[in-house]
């Protein structure tokens, strides 16, 4: 531990004040120890900050001690009481964790400190506060740690880097994770650190004269729109400008937030009249606005966030918040114990502590898991929905109701059949967002689908979740997956239009001894649709390259208009044949016609081939250019039952798929009630037609779809 310099522990034991217990002397006359004596008023005084009842005050001045084991457990219960404790027998789990010495990011923990780690979740699940305890002596230690060898610096800076400083973000008490960074940053990048803190200081009294400018207009300001405000300066910390730069490949003269104000008002209201007067006064930088007020961050974090050239013309960064939000934003989950106590509850601390929950009940990845679920980045990247009972569910983004089924339990996800969220009945492949209501609609018995394994399906955008669905397919019988596959297999390339194939090739192309290896691997997961297309347009391409083509006498570059590129031909006319309207990266070859220039087929086509029996010597060779906003012609043959509401459920399936429809026919036989839909579309290649099918099998009613030659 570091050497602490000595100071002298405060007298008394009311909350709120910096007041040791009544016990103390008895305490110290155990332990005579001038450091722990000196650490363990720092750590009482940072969780009186944090808004500690006096219980977690007394365990806050007991933790030093406890951890350096120069007291026991007896001890307290004898003198402080049964009840500190209780609560100091759980501290002594979270005191002694750190990583191990040789440990580097992305390793797998050792069992003794992922037992740690769970504990460290265990207590935030119990009474969070005790971890908002060993958060204030981690922070009394690296302070502490100024004078200390750098060993020591860094292996205190990267437990605060890996564990320490990600857990006081997810619990919000941003107060704690602003120094914990800016202590990591400049024990484990000294280099780095200077260099930032130098460029502020060189700059620290102008930039100190600009903010008490602006806060005077400010004032002046929101007083004449008859708001009474709280404006301050808002310190921009060292490790944030850092992570900035690296983002933004910028200087520090460049940040937009490098001068920045906070507005504190009375109530939600008013923090949009407040941000109307500021973009009023000065013009607003566009792409710096956030609204954390209508969109809270994952940890509930809620502020309105702008940038404008303020006075001077210089950029300013200003935060409108209330003064709930600036508690929950400065003290997180610590917030919560002042609300408790004057009796009222919050719903964004209590789902916050639920939420918490889930990511301790979610670790059976394992520790390493764990340790990537604390970090930062994570943030952006997940969406939280809520059970019908009111259960917070972590999920990654673009998450779908499939994946938050397979989330709450497997067996939920196999026997999915339908969602809710908010009350209202979704797709299947809905796009969850923060704070949705999910309810899962069941079958009595589990029924996965293949089409939930493809990706670009959108039925499932976590891998776990894909994972699950495959374990099911392989535990059902061999003969069924077999046969599945194989009418799987046959349906995907008749609706590609693929007839002349034969499948042996296919499945030894593919790497599999034979056709059944091929359709078992399909009717378990282990490949998709997708795959085996374009392993069929491989195949298919050489063995109509042998078709005789145009003989030349000298090569030219290949030249042209449009969406196809000519060889030897500059400026000539090209359409796509009817016949089998080629899309790329399909083969293609041209043929010479008479007055309408070169029709473009696909290699395989079979009135290509009359054609070039007849008249070799017109055939000529034409490739795709590459051009990502061309499209192409196709039509579709779609058979489903009749019902009202049809066409508009597929052309907004196609509408949402970016496939512009040109015409489209139909008809319906009275006997049957079936309903023959031809669309004529255009799409931008192969891979957007297929996921059009695939989203156009899925309509309700949809019996067959076709691309049609």
């Amino acid at each position: 531990m570091p050497q602490h310099p000595r100071q002298e522990l405060p007298k008394g034991h009311a909350a709120g004040e910096a007041n040791a217990p009544v016990w103390h002397d008895r305490l110290h006359a155990q332990t005579d120890d001038p450091d722990l004596t000196a650490l363990s008023s720092a750590v009482r005084e940072v969780a009186v900050g944090l808004g500690l009842d006096a219980t977690m005050l007394d365990c806050a001045s007991l933790a030093p001690f406890l951890r350096a084991e120069a007291v026991s457990l007896n001890f307290v219960e004898k003198h402080a009481g049964k009840t500190i404790a209780a609560h100091c027998r759980e501290l002594v789990t979270l005191l002694d964790f750190s990583l191990p010495g040789q440990w580097l990011p992305g390793e797998r923990l050792p069992e003794a400190q992922s037992e740690g780690l769970r504990r460290m979740l265990l207590a935030v699940v119990n009474d969070y506060r005790l971890v908002i305890v060993r958060l204030a002596l981690q922070l009394c230690d690296l302070r502490a740690a100024r004078e200390a060898s750098v060993e020591e610096q860094q292996m205190l800076a990267r437990d605060t880097r890996e564990i320490f400083a990600p857990l006081a973000n997810r619990l919000g008490i941003w107060q704690l994770k602003w120094e914990l960074e800016d202590f990591a940053f400049r024990f484990l990048q000294p280099a780095d650190y200077k260099a930032i803190a130098k460029q502020l200081d060189e700059r620290r009294n102008e930039r100190e004269r600009y903010i008490a400018d602006a806060r005077n207009e400010l004032l002046t300001l929101l007083g004449d729109a008859g708001l009474d405000a709280k404006v301050s300066g808002r310190p921009k910390h060292i490790f944030s400008i850092y992570r900035k730069l690296q983002r933004k490949n910028v200087s520090v003269d460049d940040l937009f937030d490098i001068r920045a104000v906070r507005i504190i008002v009375a109530t939600v209201t008013a923090c949009y009249t407040a941000l109307g007067v500021v973009h009023n006064r000065w013009p607003y930088i566009r792409e710096e606005f956030d609204d954390y007020i209508a969109n809270p961050k994952g940890n509930n974090y809620q502020s309105l966030h702008t940038a404008v050239f303020g006075p001077e013309g210089r950029p300013l960064e200003i935060q409108i918040r209330t003064e709930d939000m600036h508690a929950q934003a400065e003290l997180g989950v610590a917030a919560h114990w002042r609300y408790k106590e004057g009796g009222t509850s919050s719903s964004a601390f209590e789902q916050k502590i639920a939420w918490l929950r889930q990511l301790l009940e979610g670790s059976e990845a394992g520790s390493a898991d764990m340790l990537d679920s604390l970090s930062d980045g994570v943030f952006s990247d997940r969406v939280y929905a809520i059970t019908p009972r009111g259960d917070i569910i972590d999920l990654p983004a673009g998450a779908t109701p499939l994946d938050f089924a397979y989330q709450v339990h497997t067996q939920i996800g196999h026997r999915c059949r339908g969602a809710k969220a908010n009350g209202r009945i979704v797709n299947l492949t809905y796009q969850i967002r923060n704070g949705d209501r999910i309810e899962i609609i069941t079958a009595k018995e589990p029924n996965p689908s293949r089409d939930w394994l493809s990706p670009r399906s959108g039925f499932l955008a976590s891998a776990r979740s894909r994972t699950k669905v495959r374990s099911w397919f392989r535990q059902q019988d061999k003969e069924i997956n077999r046969k599945q596959g194989r009418d799987h297999l046959e349906r995907e390339l008749q609706r590609m239009n693929i007839r002349d194939l034969p499948i042996a090739k296919l499945a030894t192309h593919m790497g599999y001894d034979d056709v059944d290896g091929l359709c078992i691997a399909l009717g378990v997961g282990d490949i998709t649709s997708a795959a085996v297309f374009h392993a069929a347009q491989k195949l298919i391409a050489p063995a109509d390259q042998e078709q005789p083509k145009q003989k030349r006498s000298r090569k030219h570059k290949p030249s042209g208009r449009g969406a196809v590129l000519v060889d030897g031909t500059d400026s000539v006319m090209t359409h796509f044949a009817r016949c089998c309207n080629p899309v790329p990266p399909e083969p293609i070859q041209g043929y010479i016609t008479q007055g309408r220039g070169i029709s473009v087929h696909t290699q395989r086509c079979s009135a290509l081939q009359r054609l070039g029996s007849k008249a070799p010597e017109r055939l000529i060779e034409v490739a795709w250019r590459s051009d990502k906003e061309a499209r192409y012609p196709v039509s579709i043959r779609i058979e489903a039952s009749d019902r009202n509401g049809l066409l508009k459920d597929l052309s907004g399936v196609l509408n949402d798929e970016n496939v512009r429809i040109l015409g489209n026919s139909s008809k319906v036989n009275r006997k049957t009630l079936r309903a023959i839909v031809q669309l004529h579309t255009e799409v931008d290649g192969l891979d957007s037609l297929s996921r059009a099918l695939t989203k156009l099998s899925q309509v309700a009613g949809v019996v067959r779809v076709e691309r049609q030659s």
